[in-house]
């Protein structure tokens, strides 16, 4: 009797809900552990999708206020 294997490929993947790390099946499009999966199937929200996509390629203006900073070194150098 002569033995077969097979050989599945597998990835590490994160949870885009809850973060946690999990094994999928390689190439496949799965985003949510089983976990999450299972508990976002009750929400219709989930299983409708994205309604439009996220903006791209926008240029966001930061405003700050610029802060003196100071230092001070003690004999023997700097490292």
């Amino acid at each position: 009797m002569e033995t077969r294997w097979e050989l599945v490929r597998m990835e590490l993947k994160y949870c885009e809900r809850c973060g946690g790390l999990w094994i999928r099946l390689r190439g496949s499009q799965e985003v949510y552990c089983a976990p999450c999966a299972s508990e976002l199937q009750d929400h219709p929200a989930a299983r409708e999708g994205r309604k439009r996509p996220l903006p791209l390629n926008h240029r966001f203006e930061i405003k700050g206020q610029q802060t003196h900073r100071t230092s001070a070194c003690n004999e023997g150098g700097n490292a």
